[in-house]
């Protein structure tokens, strides 16, 4: 089962950037497609972006396209996603969860992935 641990989260003003890291340990064999979700009090979990980690290519939920960007480092044997967040508004209120799946297939949608980490607080203040 493969472990995620995400950091980075935090409070800052509207406009403002976070850069969020997860790092995913205890991958046997390999993972196809990383994503993180977000979810806001009382709203359904929403994807903000899918990248596929043999090839880099993404995907990005419309409520942060072209505010987000997703990243991956696979340096050292261990998987680290990043997610930069740029111009935020307090709309992005919200968890953020990183989120893997170990097949290259149905990589979009939340209930596709079984593997979560315990989320990162992102507060956006007007």
């Amino acid at each position: 089962q493969v472990h995620l641990e995400e950091s980075g989260g935090g409070s800052v003003e509207a406009g403002g950037s976070l850069r969020l890291s997860c790092v995913a340990s205890g991958v046997s064999y390999g993972v196809g497609c990383m994503a993180w979700f977000r979810q806001a009090p009382g709203k359904e979990r929403e994807e903000v972006a899918v990248i596929f980690t043999a090839n880099g290519i993404t995907y990005y939920g419309d409520s942060l396209k072209g505010r987000a960007t997703v990243s991956q480092d696979n340096a050292y044997a261990k998987t680290t996603l990043f997610l930069q967040l740029n111009r935020l508004k307090p709309e992005d209120t919200a968890i953020y969860y990183c989120a893997a799946r170990t097949s290259t297939t149905s990589c979009r949608g939340a209930t596709n992935y079984k593997d979560w980490g315990q989320g990162t607080q992102v507060t956006v203040s007007s």
